[in-house]
């Protein structure tokens, strides 16, 4: 838990990324280092500590750094973002909050669904009554101004018509709702907190399908990933 209470993010909290933009370089990082800390990294946790204290759930903050097993040739070790997110108990909808150089994103969601999540999801998209009520939930989200993000197909997955009423929903290999704040002074005030509560409780209703119709893995209850 973070000891300091969120007073909102410190000035350089978007410069930091805009000039690790143009030296992603372990040399940045060491002259950087207490900046990010101070006007990152600090006050992330201590909003995220704050949300969570309010629904119940637990923290956890992303690493600064790349895998760099996994990152394409040329990235540099530091990740353009700094991110974390809440998990509360029972439901399978992460509450995710990050920092970036475009500003505050705050979201939820299932950005990628396991397989056996998946199979179930595209039975409920299909489902004429829960497919139906999906859609409107959706339609409602983008309405009060949430993105739709999480992986996709390009294309109608395999047995769908390419011209099905609710083939965007079914190309969807998960499914999150979001907003960002652009960057600004307001990103120096309590604003982030209420544009995650906000954001959060506008997703909802779509989180509570998810959680109906789609649970959690049971591949990853069983240590498969």
């Amino acid at each position: 838990m973070s000891s300091h209470a969120f007073e909102g993010f410190g000035p350089a909290v978007t410069d930091w990324f805009v000039a690790l933009a143009s030296d992603d370089s372990r040399a940045f990082w060491r002259a950087t280092h207490e900046v990010w800390q101070r006007d990152v990294r600090t006050p992330l946790a201590a909003l995220l500590d704050e949300l969570a204290a309010e629904s119940g759930g637990r923290v956890k903050l992303f690493r600064p750094h790349r895998d760099m097993r996994f990152a394409p040739a040329d990235a540099g070790p530091l990740k353009p973002q700094t991110g974390g997110f809440v998990r509360v108990a029972g439901s399978v909808a992460t509450r995710y909050a990050e920092v970036s150089s475009e500003g505050f994103y705050a979201g939820r969601g299932v950005y990628r669904f396991e397989r056996d999540q998946l199979e179930r999801y595209r039975a409920a998209a299909l489902d004429e009554a829960s497919g139906a009520q999906l859609a409107a939930l959706v339609a409602q989200a983008h309405a009060n101004e949430l993105e739709v993000g999480g992986d996709a197909l390009k294309t109608a997955p395999r047995g769908v018509a390419r011209d099905h009423p609710r083939v965007v929903l079914l190309r969807r290999k998960g499914l999150f709702l979001g907003a960002t704040m652009p960057p600004g002074p307001a990103l120096e005030t309590s604003a982030p907190r209420e544009h995650a509560r906000r954001v959060w409780a506008l997703a909802e209703p779509v989180c509570a399908w998810l959680d109906a119709n789609v649970g959690f893995s049971e591949l990853l209850r069983a240590g498969r990933r």
